[in-house]
């Protein structure tokens, strides 16, 4: 018998959500009555709003040791993978690129490694943006690193507000993104129009994962393990377009999985966890 969170057996599943960025302090001049200046961690409250609306109850996961990864993941009823700044390449294996961005080897590192074990207990898992790659990388997958280099078509850092729309991407027919936008059933038209805020992109797809979703310019914006009741990943910044029918019910049937399937996830899947 699965073990149940308290959350998710008062039909509020627990729902862990990772840190974005680590970083100093935005305050320049600390205050007397102030703490000591110390490294922070940054994730934007659009995550958490998004899991909340959808019935969730949203935790923020810090950096914490390998040796708590476990029975955090035994309180959680499932885990969203957010958005952040690049991947460091070394993690599938790649020198860095000229233009490789910022990045955090110790959110890369814990994030990765939460990942990995999330998907190993076969844990119902949402990933967005920076998440879908991480989730591409703990496949055995391979990113682009700088994605102008492979196509200018497509502007996919946009200079407008997240709220808003910048380009199109075709979705899979049948897939389990299409089922869990309500793309189908609202028989909208072949293509959705996205958000795009992002700097590398799915190069080699990882293992067991197919493809759901393209933008015009061929690039991957979103990912599926169809043999799996909820593990997707989508490109662009599906919590800040919420106010949407497609993303609303994305969150919704994250949460009603994640509601259903409940806590004390085994590790069924069989991938091995290092």
């Amino acid at each position: 018998m699965k073990r149940r969170s308290l959350a998710s057996l008062q039909m509020r599943p627990l729902i862990g959500v990772t840190t974005s960025e680590v970083r100093a302090p935005e305050r320049g001049t600390p205050i007397p009555e102030g703490e000591p200046r110390v490294r922070e961690l940054a994730l934007g409250l659009t995550y958490l709003r998004a899991v909340e609306a959808a019935g969730g109850l949203p935790l923020v996961i810090p950096l914490l040791d390998g040796e708590a990864i476990e029975p955090l993941l035994d309180r959680l009823d499932g885990l969203c993978l957010s958005g952040g700044p690049d991947l460091h390449p070394g993690n599938y294996g790649a020198d860095p690129h000229a233009e490789l961005g910022p990045t955090e080897p110790d959110l890369d590192s814990f994030e990765l490694d939460v990942a990995r074990r999330a998907d190993a207990r076969e844990m119902p898992i949402l990933a967005i943006c920076r998440g879908t790659q991480a989730l591409n990388v703990v496949r055995g997958g391979v990113l682009h690193q700088h994605l102008p280099e492979v196509s200018e078509v497509i502007p996919h850092r946009q200079i407008t507000p997240g709220t808003e729309t910048s380009h199109a991407v075709e979705i899979e027919p049948g897939s389990r993104l299409a089922r869990a936008l309500g793309y189908e059933e609202l028989r909208v038209a072949d293509a959705l129009d996205v958000n795009s805020f992002h700097h590398q992109a799915i190069d080699r797809l990882g293992e067991g994962l197919e493809v759901t979703a393209r933008a015009p310019d061929g690039t991957i914006e979103a990912i599926e393990d169809p043999r799996r009741e909820f593990l997707i990943g989508v490109q662009w910044h599906a919590e800040t377009l919420v106010h949407r029918p497609y993303e609303k019910s994305l969150f919704r049937n994250f949460v009603k999985v994640c509601r259903d399937e409940g806590s004390g996830f085994q590790g069924r899947s069989g991938r091995e966890v290092a």
